[in-house]
């Protein structure tokens, strides 16, 4: 995968800049919170960037952000790497995630879908799976969650398994993928306009694993994943995403738990 980069008319940086000043202005605000960090994780890929004097205004009011909403947000709903999940560990569950990942057809999956019609598609017991994506291209989805669940999925992924005859075995396939996972230039995680921090502690590689339980073991992954606590009822916003050297991910899920 590969990232594209964007570009803004000189039109468009300057509105972009007037609303990085309004914003700086308003901080509390959930959707100026989302602006800045956008225009914080934008601005080296932009052939035109934001104005020097704006961007350290948005990069301030970032910082002031994360030591204002997002530390707070982010003690109550994200759990620890360390901690287990209803009795497995992390890594374990991204085992899991891959697991009803490659139970659909690539065609018709969760990571396909462009919309969020498939997210509920065959969840069961505690644990809800969120969805990446194939390919790069930015992905919004709407979906429904039951009340009570913990949320968990990869903010950026990777999984290798060996072809028929081959000769690779799982130490080198979970080298491969240790190193397509090196190097994460960003990480994202929002959830209602509060950015999360310090996500780099939450890779996790697995051993040697069978993508068809039952079946003998021929796969090794390796990435970033959260768990979230359960979300309160109601409506919520959930952006997260990460670049590494040869992938990108971007996905926003509009959520509403009842």
């Amino acid at each position: 995968m590969h990232c594209a980069p964007s570009a803004f008319h000189a039109a468009s940086v300057r509105t972009h800049a007037s609303h990085i000043v309004a914003c700086v202005r308003a901080v509390q605000s959930a959707s100026c919170r989302e602006f800045l960090v956008d225009s914080f994780l934008l601005q080296p890929f932009l052939a035109n960037p934001i104005p020097s004097m704006h961007f350290r205004l948005s990069s301030l009011a970032l910082v002031l952000l994360l030591a204002q909403g997002s530390a707070s947000a982010q003690s109550k709903l994200l759990v620890p790497p360390g901690d287990s999940l209803f009795g497995a560990s992390q890594a374990e569950w991204s085992i899991k995630w891959w697991q009803w990942a490659f139970s659909f057809e690539r065609v018709r999956s969760p990571i396909s879908d462009r919309t969020g019609v498939m997210c509920a598609s065959r969840q069961s017991g505690d644990i809800w799976f969120l969805a990446g994506t194939y390919g790069t291209a930015r992905t919004e989805r709407t979906c429904t969650v039951p009340e009570g669940k913990t949320l968990f999925f990869p903010l950026i992924n990777y999984v290798s398994f060996l072809g028929e005859n081959s000769e690779e075995n799982c130490m080198l396939l979970g080298g491969r993928v240790a190193a397509l996972t090196n190097n994460a230039s960003a990480l994202v995680l929002v959830v209602d306009g509060n950015p999360f921090k310090s996500l780099e502690s939450h890779r996790f590689a697995t051993t040697c694993f069978s993508l068809v339980p039952g079946q003998p073991a021929d796969a090794v992954a390796n990435g970033y994943y959260v768990a979230l606590r359960p979300l309160a009822k109601g409506r919520h916003v959930l952006s997260f995403g990460g670049l590494l050297p040869n992938m990108t991910q971007d996905v926003t899920y509009s959520i509403t738990v009842e």
